[in-house]
């Protein structure tokens, strides 16, 4: 009888213990990103503007919260606008030429025919996004995740990924067509022809 309420002791445990140590693959997603509430009494909250800091580590004296901002209409080039919550927001057409956008978080946002050429764009997050267009000429792109994005028609001619980056860039499949400005390729431009 001892034996037996043992081994139901040690199971019940491993079952806690595996329950708190490993979550549920949704929970973990869940989880991921926790953000804070928009400040929508912030009259200025949708406006680009670059870094105070003048470095692109995301560093700023404020939360750079652009979510839900419709940004048509305005220029982000040149300016370090790193870390910046982009989340559900409307870039299209925007410039983002010569830009800082490291460690930028854009899930669900529209960039129709954005210009990232030169721009440093590395562990950005574009999940979901909708890159319709968009020209990504000899940008810097490391780290950065296009999982479940839109890339038909866009050029990433010259941009530097690396070869895991690449792999799953080239695992997309709406990379395809041609950029409307350049003509190119999109497979080709990343350079999945020969992958």
């Amino acid at each position: 009888m001892q034996q037996n309420d043992l081994v139901k002791k040690f199971l019940a445990s491993s079952l806690l213990l595996g329950a708190l140590v490993s979550p549920t693959k949704s929970y973990a997603l869940e989880q991921r990103y926790k953000l804070p509430p928009i400040d929508r009494e912030d009259k200025n909250r949708c406006q680009i503007s670059s870094s105070n800091m003048g470095q692109a580590n995301a560093a700023r004296d404020k939360l750079y919260d652009l979510r839900e901002c419709d940004m048509k209409g305005q220029s982000a080039a040149g300016k370090d606008i790193s870390g910046v919550i982009a989340a559900d927001a409307d870039f299209s057409g925007v410039s983002f030429k010569e830009a800082q956008l490291s460690k930028g978080y854009a899930k669900n946002s529209k960039f129709l025919k954005c210009d990232f050429t030169n721009a440093v764009v590395d562990r950005a997050i574009f999940e979901d996004a909708d890159l319709t267009g968009a020209l990504f000429s000899n940008a810097v792109l490391s780290g950065t995740t296009f999982t479940g994005a839109n890339l038909k028609d866009t050029d990433f001619s010259d941009s530097y990924l690396g070869p895991f980056d690449l792999k799953n860039l080239c695992a997309n499949p709406t990379l395809s067509g041609k950029n409307p400005v350049t003509g190119v390729d999109s497979k080709e431009s990343a350079g999945c022809i020969d992958l």
